[in-house]
């Protein structure tokens, strides 16, 4: 079955290169990104684990733990980590889950119930390139699935994370192409009067269901 928005992150207990951790406890008050590729030593996820490496100290700072996941054992895993620092410049700073088995990617859907442990290559799993946001109250918050051949673009994870939180705090919307300090969205659930008293400072009303006011602080 598939995972969606609002449902409750599937636990699960995993060996990881920072040891065995149960996803829900690991994941504690934090927000949580859980992100997986298809098998170690491949180019395109060599690049993306090592960005997220650099970016760990932005999502240090919004309260939110990182972990990667692989069908490969964590063995690997441990071999690999050295390449992605040669090559990208950033040590991994964050778990990689050894997932040989199969167990979270079937959990989490990220490829067909069928498929069978074993010898693989990255064909054979190019379903697993997902991203899954938890918030803390377990709850997946986001997901995306990418194709092999393109890489993720985590400055948008980031963004998003950015979105989710503000609407998580504010109960706010975000409009396209928002960035932190943009104006906002007033949901349409928010009467013109309780709008006017959550933000005494004025907003802006384009229609009676699109009204835009300053970001909350």
């Amino acid at each position: 079955m598939s995972i969606r928005i609002g449902d409750e992150a599937p636990d699960f207990t995993a060996d990881t290169t920072e040891g065995q951790i149960r996803f829900h406890e690991w994941i504690g008050d934090h927000w949580a990104i859980l992100f997986s590729h298809p098998k170690d030593f491949t180019p395109v996820c060599t690049t993306e684990l090592g960005y997220v490496a650099r970016l760990k100290p932005e999502f240090d700072k919004r309260n939110t733990k990182v972990i990667g996941l692989s069908i490969d054992p964590v063995s690997d895993h441990k071999r690999w980590v050295g390449d992605i620092a040669e090559t990208q410049g950033y040590p991994i700073n964050y778990p990689l889950i050894g997932d040989e088995n199969l167990s979270v990617a079937k959990l989490y859907d990220m490829i067909h119930p069928n498929a069978s442990a074993g010898p693989r290559n990255a064909n054979d799993n190019a379903t697993v390139r997902a991203v899954f946001i938890v918030g803390p109250d377990k709850k997946i918050k986001a997901t995306f699935t990418y194709p092999m051949s393109a890489g993720r673009n985590f400055d948008e994870i980031l963004r998003l994370l950015d979105a989710l939180q503000l609407n998580a705090k504010h109960s706010v919307a975000t409009p396209v192409n928002w960035k932190p300090c943009d104006d906002v969205i007033i949901p349409t659930s928010v009467s013109d009067e309780e709008a006017k008293k959550k933000y005494p400072e004025g907003f802006k009303t384009l229609k009676p269901y699109l009204r835009t006011v300053a970001q909350p602080k």
